[in-house]
């Protein structure tokens, strides 16, 4: 398992960064926020071109033509939603949601480690998808 560290996101492109998702990290406590930055570098790495938004008034989303993830923190973890219920999970990542019909999610408590790797890979498969007109569509 790789572990990605803080600040290794120096270099990726971030002209689709949005402020708002700044704000919302920023709000969060400290563990909650190296989660989200650690998911958010992760996700910019599976493709540079990912767009960040806010969605639902207050959530970051994460996009490329169509959903890749989302961030939910919750007073004792953050859930990361991953948009694509057809995309495999070799690594057994996912731990919430597995019959949902759009989204499944991975909850990371406070000094959880993410699998990098597992995550990479899923984001970009969602993101294969997604350019491939979607998950519905395939």
């Amino acid at each position: 398992m790789t572990r990605l560290r803080m600040g290794q996101s120096d270099g990726v492109i971030t002209s689709n960064v949005d402020p708002r998702v700044d704000e919302y990290i920023d709000r969060l406590p400290k563990w909650q926020q190296a989660i989200c930055q650690q998911v958010r570098s992760i996700v910019r790495e599976a493709d540079p071109e990912v767009v960040e938004t806010i969605k639902r008034s207050v959530q970051p989303y994460f996009v490329l033509q169509g959903n890749i993830c989302a961030l939910l923190a919750t007073k004792d973890h953050v859930n990361i939603f991953v948009y694509d219920p057809t995309v495999p999970d070799p690594h057994g990542i996912i731990n919430q949601g597995q019959g949902n019909a759009t989204a499944r999610a991975i909850q990371v408590y406070d000094g959880d480690e993410i699998n990098v790797d597992a995550l990479l890979e899923m984001f970009r498969a969602v993101i294969a998808n997604n350019r491939a007109g979607g998950w519905r569509r395939l």
